[in-house]
């Protein structure tokens, strides 16, 4: 290993015992510089130098013929564990967005198909097909009536709701047991620089 350092005094080489660490402790204490590693670049001289100042760093020109493509970092990951209390959730707060959804689009199609005259023409052709001389026969537009649809369909998004964080919960747990046989799914992604 060289010493960069800076001169040292005669008597301070390793085997000089004594005297050499008196005369170590007599010299001037400098802050140790690491040898470098790579050499500082020089200034060009010739007739391609810059002109003006020497000690500033030449400017590269751009390349103007050819286009570099970006270049794509990439990692490969594998998920080892879904936390169960985060994926349920999660899938709480997907399925209570879906059945809100639900209950919506139901609104919606009862107004649009209403507001076409579907239920007054099927009403009447069913109640014309199960009526008699006594009786008036099914009541169609009354049994889909737009309270019955938003209570049936607000049930049906409950129950959505129970099902889907209850299988995702258990999905969760069944997903843990599989990794650790397996080690997971491996994912790989791609980050653009």
């Amino acid at each position: 290993m060289t010493d960069t350092r800076g001169p040292q005094p005669k008597g301070a080489g390793p085997g000089t015992g004594t005297a050499g660490t008196a005369a170590g402790q007599e010299r001037t204490a400098q802050p140790y510089q690491p040898p470098q590693a790579y050499a500082a670049p020089s200034a060009p001289s010739g007739p391609g130098a810059p002109r003006g100042g020497g000690g500033a760093a030449p400017q590269r020109a751009p390349r103007t013929g050819t286009r570099t493509a970006p270049r794509t970092r990439k990692a490969r990951l594998r998920v080892a564990k879904a936390d169960p209390w985060s994926v349920m959730k999660v899938s709480f707060l997907l399925s209570i967005a879906l059945g809100v959804c639900t209950v919506v689009a139901a609104v919606v199609l009862w107004m649009v198909m209403d507001a076409m005259g579907v239920f007054s023409t099927v009403g009447g052709t069913i109640s014309e097909a199960t009526g008699s001389n006594e009786s008036n026969g099914f009541d169609l537009q009354s049994f889909l009536s737009l309270p019955r649809v938003l209570v049936f369909t607000s049930v049906i998004a409950v129950i959505n709701v129970v099902l889907a964080t209850a299988l995702a919960t258990l999905g969760s747990f069944i997903y843990n047991l599989s990794a650790g046989f397996v080690g997971g799914v491996e994912l790989t992604l791609a980050e653009d620089e």
